[in-house]
């Protein structure tokens, strides 16, 4: 460590590192554009006037370019975009796949961030219970069963050992296909990679002075973990969290590309895409923007990511 480094927080030398990663400041840069482009799609696909509506339809304005304006002839004034053009051209119902994008891009937002957060939640508690409780061994009367981190981490590998996709694809196939369902089930099936940062973690920290002194003070149980461990162990789960964001939004992608998906008439990216295979030379354009967004989008999260786990890793970061 360098003498103009010595005594600056944790946080600020992450930063600092984070800010000389140029591939992870474009991600993050790709990252907040995602964003705002979801809150411009709420804000101009929703309501009950939309300025964009992803359900209308033109027949007479089907499978038109990008840029294309709409036949003013055939198609009533009340459904004309009120864009007076086809940025991103039309579908094969004559929806505009602009308006269809910017709604996607919300819901691929809300699938990413519920799931992950759901996720998180029980990395979190399983991890946390794993790295402090690991010793103790579970009882039920005078039978000794596992030990706490050894039941935990059994879980963990059992659940790694399934084919996560079809896991998720199978229990999709049984429910009824609803955005909560897909959020609901990809969180359940995504928790493990932070359940094993959190643990390693805090096993980790049990051992610094820090964690002995507030021993040593009386703090015990819950308080330990919430107040002494976690705090110190999140910087893996950010990290976590942000590469689950782009593992969710391609899974939610695939789903609704394969149709077991957010159902009709709700637009993704995923189903924008399948829509648009049948057209694939006629259109092509029904392909490509859908695809190059998903493409962008989910790179983006991962050069973030990977990013934020070399600047909270110090053996990368003096690297």
């Amino acid at each position: 460590m360098s003498a103009s480094t010595r005594g600056e927080s944790p946080g600020r030398l992450a930063w600092r590192a984070f800010r000389r990663n140029r591939p992870a400041v474009l991600g993050l840069v790709v990252v907040l554009g995602f964003f705002l482009i979801a809150l411009v799609g709420i804000v101009l696909t929703k309501g009950a006037h939309p300025l964009l509506d992803p359900r209308e339809v033109r027949l007479p304005d089907r499978l038109q370019g990008p840029f294309a304006r709409p036949n003013h002839a055939a198609v009533p004034a009340a459904s004309l975009p009120r864009l007076g053009i086809y940025l991103f051209g039309t579908d094969e119902l004559g929806r505009d796949v602009f308006a269809r994008m910017l709604e996607g891009a919300f819901v691929s937002l809300s699938v990413g961030f519920v799931a992950v957060g759901l996720a998180v939640a029980i990395g979190i508690a399983l991890g946390g219970l794993a790295g402090y409780y690991g010793p103790v061994r579970l009882r039920i009367g005078r039978l000794r069963l596992l030990t706490v981190d050894t039941l935990i981490t059994a879980l963990i590998d059992v659940m790694l050992s399934f084919p996560t996709f079809f896991l998720i694809l199978t229990v999709i196939a049984i429910l009824r296909p609803s955005i909560w369902n897909i959020m609901v089930v990809i969180g359940l099936t995504s928790w493990e990679a932070t359940a094993r940062f959190v643990r390693a973690e805090v096993l980790s920290l049990r051992e610094r002075d820090f964690v002995q002194a507030a021993q040593a003070a009386g703090a015990r149980g819950t308080r330990m973990i919430g107040v002494h461990l976690l705090p110190n162990a999140l910087g893996p789960v950010l990290v976590s969290a942000t590469l689950g964001v782009a593992g969710a939004i391609l899974t939610e992608s695939s789903l609704s590309f394969l149709g077991f998906g957010v159902p009709p008439p709700d637009a993704t990216w995923g189903n924008i895409l399948a829509d648009g295979k049948r057209y694939i030379f006629d259109a092509p354009w029904l392909t490509l923007i859908p695809g190059t967004a998903i493409l962008v989008v989910v790179l983006a999260f991962n050069l973030f990511g990977e990013g934020l786990r070399e600047a909270f890793n110090p053996r990368l970061r003096e690297g």
